[in-house]
């Protein structure tokens, strides 16, 4: 009877010990995807839509989409304690000037990515509240370089409601394609002429141009990460 009884113990000793190593080797791989999400992301949705289309990027084509590239991004990627819901701290070496804006907000509609009526502020600057006309450049329909900043996140989380989510599939935007601005009941329309991927460090984005009205849409990429900037320049359609 004892060595029943010892035998069953050690078979409930072992089960428990299968259960526990089941559980840690599922709980490794969730961490594992959890922590290169966005790696993959990049390669499953961002890689493949970059190599096909016509974007100009001061970085290589090769460099970006080529896996080899990841070391270099992780290793460059120093953005813990950094507060990304205000834009002010997105391009670090820029130096923010001070506006008046008569107005207060508009909104941004991107038919091609369902985004309806977003609201842009210009006098706050909360991205989870709302996008962000980021202050010292021009407000449109004025000439000068309107730069409008968003959050993303991986694409299978997009909500164009949400505003932690709002620009996750702003990579999906072609070149020739429009979006448009209301204010005040009118709408303006801007057509996309340039798709780019900058560092942070690069502030060419905030340069005014006069001799129209231009809007340049920015979000963080690769999805899911703050390591580059996507920069997507637009023209105000002639009437």
């Amino acid at each position: 009877m004892p060595k029943v009884y010892y035998k069953a113990k050690n078979k409930n000793l072992r089960k428990k010990f299968r259960i526990l190593s089941l559980f840690l080797s599922l709980s490794g791989i969730l961490t594992f995807f959890y922590i290169f999400s966005p790696l993959i992301s990049w390669q499953v949705y961002f890689a493949p839509v970059f190599a096909s289309s016509a974007i100009e990027a001061p970085i290589p084509k090769s460099t970006i989409v080529n896996p080899s590239s990841i070391t270099s991004l992780i290793s460059n990627a120093t953005s813990l304690g950094v507060d990304y819901n205000n834009p002010q701290n997105w391009f670090p070496g820029y130096k923010t000037k001070s506006d008046f804006n008569r107005l207060i907000s508009y909104t941004l509609s991107i038919p091609s990515l369902g985004i309806k009526d977003a609201v842009v502020s210009t006098v706050d600057n909360d991205l989870d509240k709302h996008l962000v006309n980021y202050s010292g450049t021009a407000v449109p329909p004025d000439n000068g370089n309107t730069v409008i900043y968003g959050h993303s996140t991986l694409p299978q989380l997009f909500n164009p409601k949400d505003y932690k989510t709002i620009f996750a599939t702003l990579y999906k935007i072609k070149i020739g394609d429009e979006f448009f601005i209301n204010i005040n009941n009118i709408a303006y329309a801007y057509r996309i002429h340039s798709i780019t991927i900058v560092d942070p460090s690069d502030t060419s984005i905030f340069t005014q141009d006069s001799d129209g009205s231009h809007v340049t849409l920015v979000t963080c990429t690769p999805p899911g990460t703050t390591w580059k900037r996507l920069i997507i320049k637009a023209d105000l359609e002639k009437i």
